[in-house]
C-alpha cells in the first residue's frame, strides 16, 4: 500500500474505531435504538469508503504493476485474486 493512502486509510480507521467506541458506550447506556442504529450505518458506510481506497490502491499499484511487467502468470494470479476479493466485498 502506497503511503498517502496508508495514511488516509489509518486515520479513517482511528475514526471509525471511535464510532465503534461511541457505539458500545451507547448500547452500555441503553440509548434510543434508533441512534445505535444510526452510528451503525455511519460505521459501515466509513468502512466502506476505507475499503474502496483500498482496492483503487490495490488496483492502480500492484495490479497495474502485474501488467506492466509483462508477466501472464502474474498477471492471471491477479486477475483471479481481484475476481474473488471484489466477490466477498459484494457479500
Amino acid at each position: 500500500m502506497h503511503e498517502v493512502t496508508k495514511k488516509q486509510v489509518s486515520t479513517r480507521l482511528r475514526k471509525v474505531e471511535g464510532q465503534i467506541g461511541g457505539l458500545l458506550r451507547m448500547v452500555e447506556e441503553d440509548r434510543y435504538c434508533v441512534d445505535v442504529l444510526t452510528l451503525i450505518s455511519a460505521a459501515r458506510a466509513a468502512l466502506h469508503t476505507i475499503e474502496s481506497r483500498i482496492l483503487e490502491d490495490h488496483v492502480s499499484h500492484c495490479v497495474a504493476d502485474a501488467f506492466s511487467s509483462g508477466d501472464l502468470v502474474d498477471q492471471q494470479h491477479k486477475i483471479s485474486e481481484l475476481v474473488a476479493t471484489i466477490g466477498r466485498m459484494t457479500k
